[in-house]
């Protein structure tokens, strides 16, 4: 019967031949984890500002309705109080609807700039790796052609 040939140490000395270089890994890991810190901190000042936006259009609103739910001498009244609560409501509302397009177009800009800067910075490390896995190939080739 045949025989397979055990490829194991052939493995281990050509995988061997290949230096690896963990400083890249790290270097990369570094990158990624900063620029999920940034992006998380993006996030998060959005969130904040938004929900300062809710609380103070909440506020205002529960004000201008308890002005409104208040008794009032003459019917007429009560339609001018639920016309003005109406405008104010209106007024406010599109005063916050604004604040949120604010809210959502600096987090669209930061958002922009740090994945801009990241890919700069990723394309640079890649660069490099590249560069010196080729050498470290090529060098390594030279031995194994020499042996």
């Amino acid at each position: 019967m045949a025989n397979t040939q055990d490829f194991t140490s052939i493995m281990k000395d050509m995988m061997g031949s290949f230096p690896v270089d963990t400083k890249a890994m790290e270097d990369a890991f570094k990158t990624q984890t900063a620029l999920g810190e940034k992006l998380t901190s993006v996030a998060l000042g959005a969130a904040e500002k938004s929900s300062e936006i809710s609380s103070k259009w909440t506020k205002e609103t529960l004000a201008k309705l308890t002005e409104m739910s208040k008794a009032k001498t003459e019917p007429a009244d009560y339609a001018k109080a639920m016309t003005d609560f109406a405008s104010a409501t209106a007024e406010v509302a599109a005063e916050n609807m604004a604040a949120f397009a604010e809210v959502a177009k600096k987090v669209q800009m930061d958002t922009v700039e740090l994945l801009m800067a990241a890919g700069k910075d990723i394309s640079e490390e890649a660069s490099a790796v590249v560069q010196k896995a080729t050498k470290d190939a090529t060098e390594a080739a030279k031995k194994v052609a020499v042996k």
